[in-house]
């Protein structure tokens, strides 16, 4: 008898008469099982926050705010009805006395996280506003007030509020070529961010990055568009092994208005900046070509000079954290995985370590920050067991430690400015996302929103539970869910369906409420299908090791421990061993289709939507970060390609991409269509015109995805 080690077994208890309606696809994407989610909260100076509201029926939009203590209202600080010349605005961002606001509207979506806005500068007192500029982006007040920088047509500008003057720091930008402030696709993708400057706390200087990405290789997608004619989408996109945008650091002092260069030394990417809490101090984070040599440096905008306070070293990379945080005294809390698992440490201003914060064989997922009156620290981590996520507060020396959410489940924390309150979103597989006000100390104040309402609405339906438990495969105890029809027989046999992603430090076993997808996986579970998910070598929250397994060879542990799951899945008596698929999106369509070629003698069927098919032909920020270069690595690219093992396709496989995805281009689609029909193997095609990565836009596009996978799912898997 096999050993299987349970972790729990989760399920909505419902009584079986209450349950009658199925699930359909057009429910699904119409949006009627979302849970009801709190608008998103901005903290501000004291006891309170804000929130953008809209007025649907007058179209107009206002920033309120509210009180932690009560969550009340207790003023509204702008209204656009109050705008004779903004109808409404959809963003908003306070200066740091919150006496101005800069309000935006009329954006257009750039890559996945950039926009071009219209931006106005609203006085809260005098209640007058400012056209700041069309078309500009990241737009940020200086600490003082007085000032705002923001990037437009690849130049850096500073406007001076009180004069109303502009400065045009810099005037080289040009399309394809110069990027000065924001940064190029390839940052914005893999380093997660656009606002490529920095004020520092004297508003004496901006520090920004330039990229001149003259030399970067153009990738061109066809726009098939509207118009009699396509038209043709070029941009820089360096991908494995090819040239990057070269970057350099910048000064601009804002007092004689010059630009001076930061010398770094040898480096490759330069993925952050941060002024320190000492006016002339800048920190910046380094990064070697392989990502495997980080260095912390601060530079002194008055000596000119730079020393390096902290270097990291990792034999596979170093991953690029957004929690460098500095306290009173410029030391600094810093996490790392250095102990074998990602924990918070305490520097001192000169980089020397005083402490370790947290401790243990589990990983710290989240840090919050820092509340300077208690000295405690605030995190998320998977302390509960790695499908779980709670809340915690520590003493800065690392004693007095407390969780402060419940003990299972998916918590994650909002935190007041001052860190005296928190708003909990809480979920799990049974319970719908319930919001609650914490405070500090973790004591509950109130329910904000329970979804009650969904959680009723669900007991009408044929929900089935979803069952965690581990395996061991190939040495290591992977987490798995599975999820059986409603009506359940062991004696009967069921076609199975796997589902996963795998990238690295990726997970999808987690003890959190339904997404889409598996709503989706409910309908299929409907329909007689059984669905399973594993987390293999390679994905996260496992501690370094299990993450790092994968360095050089993506997609070979991975799935051999798929492959190895489905075998074992299918010496089970319910399980019908002729009848098993697999699918995933991106990553996940890389595996699926890898799993289908390489473990064609266990799966049956694959689906593979906007996959890679060669690393070869992704970015280098992503792809060199776990293979090194192809010129490096060229049978690690090669040898766990799909597109090598085309001929040994047996089952049915659908492959889906948008035409229009500029991330996982659909090049990796038709290399994969011409290995397939070079090895004479037929299979399912299906092109989204001019859809990005999530094939999202349009009307009833989703629906027509899913609709088109599940019958592709119904008819390969023969129930």
């Amino acid at each position: 008898m096999r050993k299987i080690i349970f972790l729990a077994i989760l399920g909505i208890v419902f009584s079986v008469t209450s349950q009658t309606k199925e699930i359909t696809l057009q429910e699904i994407w119409s949006g009627a099982f979302s849970a009801d989610r709190m608008n998103e909260l901005n903290s501000m100076n004291g006891d309170f926050y804000s929130v953008l509201n809209f007025d649907r029926a007058s179209g107009t939009s206002s920033v309120d705010k509210y009180s932690y203590e009560t969550q009340l209202k207790v003023a509204t600080i702008v209204d656009s009805k109050d705008l004779y010349n903004l109808q409404y605005f959809t963003s908003y961002a306070f200066n740091a006395d919150e006496t101005k606001l800069l309000l935006g509207t009329d954006f257009k979506q750039v890559y996945r996280y950039s926009y071009k806005g219209t931006y106005y500068i609203y006085d809260i007192a005098t209640k007058q506003l400012d056209l700041l500029g069309k078309d500009i982006q990241e737009p940020t007040f200086s600490p003082d007030s007085k000032k705002v920088a923001y990037a437009k047509e690849n130049n850096l500008y500073v406007r001076n509020i009180e004069e109303n003057r502009e400065i045009k720091v810099t005037k080289d930008g040009k399309v394809n070529a110069i990027i000065n402030g924001t940064t190029d696709w390839v940052y914005e993708e893999e380093f997660a961010f656009v606002k490529a400057f920095d004020w520092s706390k004297d508003s004496n200087y901006v520090a920004f990055l330039r990229f001149d990405e003259t030399d970067v290789p153009q990738f061109s997608m066809n726009v098939t568009g509207n118009e009699l004619y396509p038209s043709m989408h070029t941009f820089k996109y360096p991908k494995a092994g090819e040239k990057n945008a070269k970057v350099s650091l910048k000064l601009f002092n804002v007092s004689d208005k010059s630009v001076t260069n930061i010398d770094l030394g040898g480096y490759e990417y330069i993925p952050r900046i941060q002024w320190t809490n000492k006016p002339n101090v800048l920190s910046v984070t380094t990064l070697n070509r392989k990502q495997n040599d980080l260095k912390l440096y601060f530079f002194d905008a008055k000596t000119n000079t730079s020393k390096v306070v902290l270097n990291e070293v990792d034999e596979a990379y170093v991953d690029v954290q957004d929690d460098l945080t500095f306290l009173d005294d410029n030391s600094f809390i810093w996490t790392s995985e250095k102990d074998g698992y990602n924990h918070i440490y305490h520097y001192d201003e000169n980089g020397t370590l005083k402490n370790q914060v947290t401790k243990g064989n589990w990983d710290v997922t989240k840090y919050y920050g820092f509340n300077k009156d208690t000295k405690k620290v605030y995190y998320q981590s998977v302390e509960n067991g790695s499908i779980n996520r709670g809340v915690y507060s520590v003493s800065i020396d690392g004693s007095a430690k407390q969780l402060l959410s419940p003990k299972s489940g998916h918590s994650n924390a909002s935190f007041s400015k001052n860190m005296k309150y928190f708003i909990n979103t809480h979920s799990s597989s049974t319970k719908v996302p319930t919001y609650t006000l914490y405070d500090g100390a973790g004591t509950k104040l109130k329910t904000l929103k329970d979804n009650l309402e969904l959680q009723v609405k669900m007991k009408g339906y044929k929900m089935s539970k979803k069952e965690f438990f581990t395996y061991n495969i190939n040495g290591n105890d992977l987490n798995m869910w599975m999820i059986k029809p409603k009506d359940f027989d062991p004696n009967k046999k069921y076609p199975l369906l796997l589902f996963q992603y795998s990238g690295p430090g990726s997970q999808q076993v987690a003890n959190r409420w339904n997404s889409n997808n598996d709503y989706w996986h409910q309908l299929l579970a409907q329909k007689g299908i059984i669905i399973a998910c594993v987390d293999g070598r390679g994905t996260g929250y496992k501690g370094r090791d299990f993450k790092k397994v994968t360095q050089k060879e993506l997609g070979k542990y991975e799935v051999e421990d798929q492959i190895a799951a489905a075998k074992f899945f299918s010496t089970e008596p319910y399980v019908d061993a002729k009848n098993i698929g697999i699918w995933g999106w991106s990553y996940g369509g890389f595996m699926s289709t890898n799993c289908l070629l390489q473990g064609n003698d266990v799966f049956s069927m694959a689906i593979a939507v906007a996959p890679v098919t060669s690393w070869r032909f992704y970015d280098t920020i992503y792809t060199e970060r776990y293979m090194t270069t192809p010129q490096e690595n060229a049978s690690g690219y090669d040898n766990n390609s799909p597109i090598t093992h085309a001929d040994k396709l047996k089952g049915d496989y659908l492959l889906v991409h948008g035409s229009g995805d500029d991330n996982v281009h659909v090049q990796n689609t038709t290399r994969m269509v011409n290995a397939l029909v070079e090895a004479n193997k037929q299979f399912d095609l299906f092109i989204y015109p001019d859809r990005t990565h999530g094939i999202y836009r349009g009307k009833n596009t989703r629906l027509h995805l899913f609709t088109k996978m599940t019958n592709f799912v119904l008819n390969s898997l023969k129930n």
